[in-house]
């Protein structure tokens, strides 16, 4: 069986309006346990620190893995949680009001990460709608309503692509600093 009969049955046992993945190949699994940085999701996102460290503390994404604790904690973002945010600055991009992506982002949190990559947000710039078949997505543009998309199926494959390459870490290896004067303190009251 050459290669083409294989793609065509392929997306034959595929349900009529399941939106597939492009370039699904050569892209590594990622570990499921694994973390995210702030440092990492900042420049695979393409945004600031102070707009990630703003988006967490207004409650707009948080780190799944491991939230800060206080000042010099590392909050610790799952993959899905770099999806939302990639997701989050595309609307914004698009000029998407940061209410309304709250609406958006609290339906994603609700959805399964398989789940998300068959999503496709429509917007016409006031709302969003989350479209899970390729007729809601046609329904939507004859109607005049949408007016861009974001596949977050690609742009799954986009981060994962990314993340692969990019130092992750597990929760359990977060290393305790101790500042001098808590080491001192220690000490004095040990000795």
């Amino acid at each position: 069986m050459n290669r083409s009969e294989q793609e065509s049955m392929q997306m034959e046992s595929l349900p009529r309006d399941a939106q597939g993945l492009l370039f699904d190949d050569d892209i590594p699994a990622l570990d499921d346990e694994a973390g995210y940085r702030g440092p990492t999701v900042c420049s695979v996102v393409g945004i600031t620190y102070r707009q990630l460290d703003y988006w967490a503390r207004t409650s707009l994404i948080v780190p799944s893995i491991r939230a800060a604790t206080g000042s010099g904690s590392q909050r610790l973002y799952s993959f899905r949680d770099v999806l939302v945010v990639k997701i989050v600055k595309r609307l914004l991009d698009a000029g998407v009001s940061l209410q309304q992506i709250r609406v958006a982002v609290s339906h994603l949190q609700g959805q399964g990460v398989d789940d998300l990559s068959q999503i496709t947000l429509m917007s016409d710039g006031s709302s969003v709608f989350a479209c899970t078949s390729a007729n809601e997505v046609i329904d939507l543009v004859q109607g005049g309503q949408g007016v861009f998309g974001i596949a977050v199926g690609h742009v799954w494959r986009e981060v994962q692509g990314t993340l692969s390459e990019l130092p992750s870490e597990r929760p359990e290896d977060e290393i305790v600093e101790v500042d001098e004067l808590a080491a001192r303190r220690a000490q004095k009251s040990a000795g």
